[in-house]
C-alpha cells in the first residue's frame, strides 16, 4: 500500500481554480518527487507535455519511454 504524500508550501485549494495549472503541477510534483498516485495516465501525460517543468534527467527517461 503506498502512502499519498502531500506538498506542504501549495495552497492545493486556490491551485484547483485553474484545473489546466492544477494539473499540470499535480503532475509536476508526482513525476519530480514522487509525491500522489502511482500511476500517472499517459494521455494526460502527453496532453501537458510542453508545459511541465521537470528535472533533466528524468524528462529524458520519460521521453525514452513515452515516444
Amino acid at each position: 500500500m503506498s502512502e499519498f504524500r502531500k506538498h506542504w508550501s501549495v495552497d492545493e485549494t486556490e491551485l484547483k481554480k485553474d484545473p489546466e495549472q492544477y494539473t499540470i503541477w499535480r503532475l509536476e510534483q508526482r513525476i519530480n518527487y514522487g509525491i500522489g498516485e502511482p500511476k500517472i495516465k499517459r494521455a494526460e501525460l502527453l496532453k501537458y507535455w510542453g508545459k511541465l517543468h521537470l528535472d533533466p534527467y528524468k524528462k529524458k527517461a520519460l521521453e525514452l519511454t513515452l515516444f
